[in-house]
């Protein structure tokens, strides 16, 4: 029996995720840790696990993904991104329902740059008349 093995690539912010499918029974790693170990809080490993559990395929892939750059929470959405995008390149079927629920498409919102003169991104200094 040959194993099939998929990818994807998700993205939010500052984070980027690798994303490798293979059938299996259902184990997450991240950055070659369990996704329990990795991400402490449970909140953060169900955003992970949303398209997973939507499509009712908890026990038959497993994913080894690779993750870097941003905060906690941007990783765990550049994740579901790429488990999304992976889902979808081992089976086109699954893109509606996924889609419906707003994983398919990138959050494209970035931190905007600080410019000169100003104390942050558009905060300007006070106004003194005198």
């Amino acid at each position: 029996m040959m194993k099939t093995k998929n990818y994807g690539t998700g993205r939010r912010k500052t984070s980027s995720a690798r994303v490798f499918l293979k059938t299996g029974n259902g184990e997450i790693f991240i950055n070659k840790k369990n996704i329990n170990d990795y991400f402490k809080t449970n909140s953060l490993c169900s955003i992970v696990l949303q398209p997973i559990l939507i499509l009712n395929l908890n026990n038959k892939f497993n994913f080894f993904i690779t993750v870097k750059g941003g905060g906690i929470s941007s990783q765990a959405n550049a994740i579901r991104q790429g488990i999304t995008k992976s889902l979808i390149e081992y089976d086109n079927i699954f893109k509606s329902k996924l889609k419906k629920f707003g994983f398919v498409t990138r959050d494209s919102r970035k931190v905007e740059r600080k410019k000169f003169g100003f104390r942050k991104s558009r905060k300007r200094p006070q106004f003194s008349k005198r």
